[in-house]
């Protein structure tokens, strides 16, 4: 089984999918891993069909952040799976884990001010690429991609974290 989460950034995509590792015990992918460089979401997408999710050797290019290079090439024992991560869900990406078993797809969204105070927080060094990010994800979300479940966030958490408010 293949479980796709798709999202905004700062959504509580990698906690969602910790969780549901634990659960399930399937390894997660995480496209923050993967992103070649700030301006890569579209080329990440196209990772995923075309490496992440090949039928015989899975696996990916991993991406040096720090010396903003790539980095080694990851390879992955296939089968079950959690990948993560904004463009982590496209038409493609569904038809190529669809290929290899059951897939389950999430979208998570919620409103920008508790997602970007959740982003920063975790990565302070975010904040001047927040806007560049949010337009390659404008452009991600505009092709529409129906996903089995649809997560809701709000800011009526404790603390001012995000709870979920709904399921669709």
């Amino acid at each position: 089984m293949i479980i796709l989460i798709d999202g905004q950034s700062g959504a509580g995509k990698t906690t969602l999918a910790a969780t549901l590792s634990q659960i399930t015990g399937f390894p997660v992918v995480h496209l923050d891993d993967i992103y070649p460089g700030w301006t890569g979401l579209a080329a990440a997408s196209d990772m995923v069909v075309r490496d992440v999710l090949h039928p015989t050797h899975p696996g990916y290019v991993s991406w040096d952040w720090e010396n903003d290079r790539p980095g080694q090439w990851v390879s992955l024992r296939g089968g079950n799976m959690i990948v993560e991560g904004t463009g982590a869900i496209t038409e493609a990406s569904k038809s190529a884990a669809l290929a290899l078993g059951q897939l389950i797809t999430l979208r998570i969204t919620g409103p920008e001010n508790v997602r970007k105070k959740r982003a920063l927080a975790r990565d302070p060094y975010y904040a001047p690429f927040w806007e560049m990010w949010a337009e390659q994800e404008e452009r991600h979300f505009a092709a529409g991609v129906e996903v089995d479940y649809e997560i809701v966030l709000d800011s009526g958490g404790a603390a001012g974290r995000p709870v979920v408010s709904k399921i669709a």
